[in-house]
Protein backbone atom coordinates (compact mmCIF):
# COMPACT_ATOMS: atom_id res chain seq x y z
CA UNK A 1 0.00 0.00 0.00
CA UNK A 2 2.80 2.38 0.91
CA UNK A 3 4.58 1.56 -2.35
CA UNK A 4 1.38 2.30 -4.32
CA UNK A 5 0.91 5.68 -2.58
CA UNK A 6 4.56 6.54 -3.21
CA UNK A 7 4.16 5.81 -6.94
CA UNK A 8 1.05 8.00 -7.14
CA UNK A 9 2.88 10.83 -5.38
CA UNK A 10 5.83 10.64 -7.75
CA UNK A 11 3.51 10.62 -10.78
CA UNK A 12 1.62 13.65 -9.45
CA UNK A 13 4.84 15.60 -9.03
CA UNK A 14 6.26 14.54 -12.41
CA UNK A 15 3.18 15.25 -14.55
CA UNK A 16 3.29 19.09 -14.27
CA UNK A 17 6.99 19.06 -15.06
CA UNK A 18 6.42 16.89 -18.16
CA UNK A 19 3.64 19.18 -19.35
CA UNK A 20 5.81 22.26 -18.86
CA UNK A 21 8.68 20.63 -20.79
CA UNK A 22 6.36 19.68 -23.66
CA UNK A 23 5.01 23.23 -23.86
CA UNK A 24 8.53 24.65 -23.85
CA UNK A 25 9.63 22.24 -26.59
CA UNK A 26 6.59 23.14 -28.75
CA UNK A 27 7.19 26.89 -28.36
CA UNK A 28 10.86 26.46 -29.18
CA UNK A 29 10.01 24.43 -32.29
CA UNK A 30 7.56 27.08 -33.52
CA UNK A 31 10.10 29.84 -32.95
CA UNK A 32 12.88 27.97 -34.68
CA UNK A 33 10.76 26.92 -37.69
CA UNK A 34 11.04 29.65 -40.35
CA UNK A 35 7.77 31.00 -41.77
CA UNK A 36 7.00 29.79 -45.27
CA UNK A 37 7.73 32.45 -47.84
CA UNK A 38 4.44 33.89 -49.03
CA UNK A 39 3.70 33.67 -52.75
CA UNK A 40 2.05 36.81 -54.10
CA UNK A 41 0.97 36.19 -57.72
CA UNK A 42 -1.33 39.21 -57.35
CA UNK A 43 0.76 41.42 -59.61
CA UNK A 44 0.05 43.66 -62.60
CA UNK A 45 1.84 43.65 -65.92
CA UNK A 46 1.85 45.59 -69.20
CA UNK A 47 3.00 44.11 -72.48
CA UNK A 48 3.50 44.75 -76.19
CA UNK A 49 2.73 41.93 -78.66
CA UNK A 50 3.50 41.51 -82.34
CA UNK A 51 2.28 38.78 -84.65
CA UNK A 52 0.69 37.57 -87.86
CA UNK A 53 -2.88 36.66 -88.82
CA UNK A 54 -4.30 33.90 -91.01
CA UNK A 55 -7.77 35.06 -92.13
CA UNK A 56 -10.82 33.34 -93.57
CA UNK A 57 -14.62 33.64 -93.49
CA UNK A 58 -17.64 31.39 -93.04
CA UNK A 59 -20.34 32.05 -95.67
CA UNK A 60 -24.00 31.43 -96.33
CA UNK A 61 -24.60 30.33 -99.01
CA UNK A 62 -21.48 28.20 -98.71
CA UNK A 63 -18.47 29.02 -100.86
CA UNK A 64 -15.78 26.57 -101.90
CA UNK A 65 -12.06 26.82 -102.62
CA UNK A 66 -11.56 29.28 -99.78
CA UNK A 67 -7.96 30.32 -99.13
CA UNK A 68 -6.42 31.49 -95.86
CA UNK A 69 -5.10 35.03 -96.23
CA UNK A 70 -1.76 35.82 -94.58
CA UNK A 71 -1.73 39.25 -92.93
CA UNK A 72 1.36 40.49 -91.02
CA UNK A 73 1.64 43.38 -88.56
CA UNK A 74 -0.78 42.42 -85.82
CA UNK A 75 0.09 44.66 -82.85
CA UNK A 76 -1.48 44.83 -79.39
CA UNK A 77 -0.83 46.40 -76.00
CA UNK A 78 -2.25 44.46 -73.06
CA UNK A 79 -2.69 45.09 -69.34
CA UNK A 80 -2.82 42.00 -67.09
CA UNK A 81 -4.01 41.81 -63.48
CA UNK A 82 -3.16 38.54 -61.73
CA UNK A 83 -5.20 37.48 -58.70
CA UNK A 84 -6.09 34.48 -56.54
CA UNK A 85 -9.46 32.78 -56.59
CA UNK A 86 -10.89 32.46 -53.07
CA UNK A 87 -7.70 34.25 -51.91
CA UNK A 88 -5.90 30.92 -52.16
CA UNK A 89 -5.56 29.65 -55.75
CA UNK A 90 -2.95 31.75 -57.64
CA UNK A 91 -3.95 30.66 -61.15
CA UNK A 92 -6.15 33.44 -62.52
CA UNK A 93 -5.80 36.75 -64.36
CA UNK A 94 -7.77 39.35 -66.31
CA UNK A 95 -6.29 40.62 -69.59
CA UNK A 96 -7.55 43.77 -71.35
CA UNK A 97 -5.95 45.78 -74.12
CA UNK A 98 -6.09 47.43 -77.51
CA UNK A 99 -5.11 45.81 -80.80
CA UNK A 100 -4.61 46.63 -84.46
CA UNK A 101 -4.86 43.81 -86.96
CA UNK A 102 -6.47 42.49 -90.11
CA UNK A 103 -9.11 40.07 -91.32
CA UNK A 104 -10.28 39.17 -94.78
CA UNK A 105 -10.99 36.48 -97.34
CA UNK A 106 -9.64 34.93 -100.51
CA UNK A 107 -10.42 32.15 -103.00
CA UNK A 108 -8.33 29.73 -105.02
CA UNK A 109 -8.86 29.52 -108.75
CA UNK A 110 -10.21 26.29 -110.18
CA UNK A 111 -7.30 24.85 -112.22
CA UNK A 112 -9.64 23.30 -114.79
CA UNK A 113 -11.69 26.41 -115.49
CA UNK A 114 -9.39 29.19 -114.29
CA UNK A 115 -12.32 30.75 -112.45
CA UNK A 116 -12.66 31.70 -108.81
CA UNK A 117 -15.54 32.27 -106.44
CA UNK A 118 -16.10 35.84 -105.35
CA UNK A 119 -17.94 38.11 -102.90
CA UNK A 120 -19.70 40.92 -104.75
CA UNK A 121 -17.04 40.79 -107.46
CA UNK A 122 -14.05 40.53 -105.08
CA UNK A 123 -11.83 37.45 -105.13
CA UNK A 124 -9.65 38.74 -102.29
CA UNK A 125 -10.03 41.31 -99.51
CA UNK A 126 -8.03 42.60 -96.54
CA UNK A 127 -9.86 44.50 -93.80
CA UNK A 128 -8.05 46.66 -91.23
CA UNK A 129 -9.52 46.31 -87.72
CA UNK A 130 -9.04 48.09 -84.38
CA UNK A 131 -10.08 46.03 -81.35
CA UNK A 132 -10.47 46.04 -77.58
CA UNK A 133 -10.16 42.49 -76.16
CA UNK A 134 -11.11 41.42 -72.62
CA UNK A 135 -9.97 37.91 -71.63
CA UNK A 136 -10.02 35.70 -68.56
CA UNK A 137 -6.82 33.71 -68.12
CA UNK A 138 -5.88 30.52 -66.30
CA UNK A 139 -2.14 29.94 -65.85
CA UNK A 140 0.07 27.28 -64.29
CA UNK A 141 3.55 28.41 -63.22
CA UNK A 142 6.63 26.23 -63.06
CA UNK A 143 9.48 28.69 -62.74
CA UNK A 144 10.96 30.04 -64.96
CA UNK A 145 8.01 29.30 -67.27
CA UNK A 146 4.25 29.07 -67.28
CA UNK A 147 1.48 27.87 -69.58
CA UNK A 148 -1.65 29.95 -70.19
CA UNK A 149 -5.19 29.56 -71.54
CA UNK A 150 -7.35 32.58 -72.41
CA UNK A 151 -11.02 33.02 -73.26
CA UNK A 152 -13.09 36.17 -73.64
CA UNK A 153 -14.76 38.67 -75.94
CA UNK A 154 -13.72 41.64 -78.04
CA UNK A 155 -15.26 44.64 -79.74
CA UNK A 156 -13.84 46.52 -82.69
CA UNK A 157 -14.18 48.75 -85.72
CA UNK A 158 -13.49 47.83 -89.34
CA UNK A 159 -11.48 50.85 -90.34
CA UNK A 160 -10.63 50.25 -94.00
CA UNK A 161 -10.85 47.63 -96.73
CA UNK A 162 -8.73 46.71 -99.75
CA UNK A 163 -10.07 44.18 -102.28
CA UNK A 164 -9.56 43.05 -105.83
CA UNK A 165 -11.19 40.97 -108.54
CA UNK A 166 -11.96 41.18 -112.26
CA UNK A 167 -15.67 41.76 -111.62
CA UNK A 168 -15.26 44.29 -108.78
CA UNK A 169 -16.64 47.78 -109.22
CA UNK A 170 -13.62 50.15 -109.06
CA UNK A 171 -15.31 52.51 -106.57
CA UNK A 172 -15.41 49.73 -103.95
CA UNK A 173 -11.79 48.60 -104.29
CA UNK A 174 -10.94 50.66 -101.18
CA UNK A 175 -14.37 51.59 -99.81
CA UNK A 176 -17.12 49.86 -97.85
CA UNK A 177 -20.54 49.37 -99.40
CA UNK A 178 -23.55 50.90 -97.62
CA UNK A 179 -24.79 47.49 -96.44
CA UNK A 180 -21.43 46.31 -95.02
CA UNK A 181 -20.97 46.35 -91.25
CA UNK A 182 -18.21 48.46 -89.73
CA UNK A 183 -18.73 47.56 -86.04
CA UNK A 184 -17.37 44.21 -84.99
CA UNK A 185 -17.56 41.97 -81.90
CA UNK A 186 -17.05 38.32 -81.12
CA UNK A 187 -15.27 35.57 -79.21
CA UNK A 188 -11.52 35.32 -78.78
CA UNK A 189 -9.41 32.71 -77.00
CA UNK A 190 -6.31 30.59 -77.18
CA UNK A 191 -3.30 29.19 -75.40
CA UNK A 192 0.38 29.94 -74.96
CA UNK A 193 3.41 29.80 -72.74
CA UNK A 194 5.75 32.35 -71.19
CA UNK A 195 9.33 32.56 -69.97
CA UNK A 196 9.74 34.63 -66.79
CA UNK A 197 12.90 36.59 -66.11
CA UNK A 198 11.58 38.90 -63.39
CA UNK A 199 10.68 41.67 -63.99
CA UNK A 200 10.42 40.80 -67.72
CA UNK A 201 8.35 38.02 -69.31
CA UNK A 202 8.41 36.74 -72.91
CA UNK A 203 5.00 35.47 -74.05
CA UNK A 204 4.13 33.23 -77.01
CA UNK A 205 0.42 32.92 -77.85
CA UNK A 206 -1.86 31.40 -80.47
CA UNK A 207 -5.37 32.92 -80.60
CA UNK A 208 -8.59 32.13 -82.43
CA UNK A 209 -10.72 35.19 -83.20
CA UNK A 210 -14.30 34.39 -84.24
CA UNK A 211 -16.40 37.38 -85.24
CA UNK A 212 -20.12 37.42 -84.47
CA UNK A 213 -20.63 40.43 -86.73
CA UNK A 214 -21.20 39.53 -90.36
CA UNK A 215 -19.53 41.60 -93.03
CA UNK A 216 -23.04 42.20 -94.37
CA UNK A 217 -25.79 44.08 -92.53
CA UNK A 218 -28.63 41.89 -91.19
CA UNK A 219 -31.19 43.40 -93.58
CA UNK A 220 -29.13 42.41 -96.63
CA UNK A 221 -30.80 39.12 -97.59
CA UNK A 222 -32.42 37.42 -100.53
CA UNK A 223 -35.93 35.97 -100.50
CA UNK A 224 -34.45 32.45 -100.44
CA UNK A 225 -31.70 32.56 -97.80
CA UNK A 226 -30.09 34.78 -95.20
CA UNK A 227 -26.73 35.97 -96.49
CA UNK A 228 -23.76 36.31 -94.14
CA UNK A 229 -19.97 36.24 -94.00
CA UNK A 230 -18.43 35.80 -90.55
CA UNK A 231 -14.65 36.41 -90.25
CA UNK A 232 -12.58 33.75 -88.48
CA UNK A 233 -8.87 34.33 -87.85
CA UNK A 234 -5.89 32.54 -86.32
CA UNK A 235 -3.35 34.89 -84.71
CA UNK A 236 0.18 33.97 -83.59
CA UNK A 237 2.04 36.50 -81.43
CA UNK A 238 5.19 37.02 -79.40
CA UNK A 239 5.24 39.68 -76.70
CA UNK A 240 7.47 41.40 -74.17
CA UNK A 241 5.75 42.07 -70.83
CA UNK A 242 6.95 44.10 -67.88
CA UNK A 243 5.93 43.36 -64.29
CA UNK A 244 4.83 46.62 -62.67
CA UNK A 245 4.58 45.10 -59.18
CA UNK A 246 6.31 42.22 -57.41
CA UNK A 247 5.38 38.77 -58.77
CA UNK A 248 6.40 36.51 -55.84
CA UNK A 249 8.07 36.56 -52.44
CA UNK A 250 7.32 39.15 -49.78
CA UNK A 251 6.21 42.69 -50.42
CA UNK A 252 7.93 45.74 -48.94
CA UNK A 253 5.05 46.23 -46.48
CA UNK A 254 5.37 42.61 -45.32
CA UNK A 255 9.10 43.03 -44.73
CA UNK A 256 8.53 46.27 -42.79
CA UNK A 257 5.87 44.61 -40.66
CA UNK A 258 8.21 41.72 -39.84
CA UNK A 259 11.02 44.13 -38.91
CA UNK A 260 8.64 46.06 -36.64
CA UNK A 261 7.52 42.82 -34.96
CA UNK A 262 11.16 41.87 -34.30
CA UNK A 263 11.97 45.24 -32.71
CA UNK A 264 8.74 45.96 -30.85
CA UNK A 265 7.19 42.51 -30.57
CA UNK A 266 4.11 41.14 -32.26
CA UNK A 267 1.65 42.50 -29.63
Amino acid sequence: MRKFLAILLLFGLAAPALRAQATFDADTTLQETPAKKAMINDYIMIGVNYGVTFSNMAYNPAKHNRAWQFNPNYVSVTFTKFSKMFDNIPMFALVVGVAHGYEGFGFLRDPSTGRSQEVDGAEQATIEVFEIPALAQVHIDFHPAKIMANIGVYGGWRNSISRSGPNLEPEYANAFRPYENRWEYGLQGGAGFALMFDPVEIHFNALLRWSWSSLYAPDYASQYYYRYAYPMDIIATVGVHFQLTKRSGKTTSQLRREAKDIVYGSH
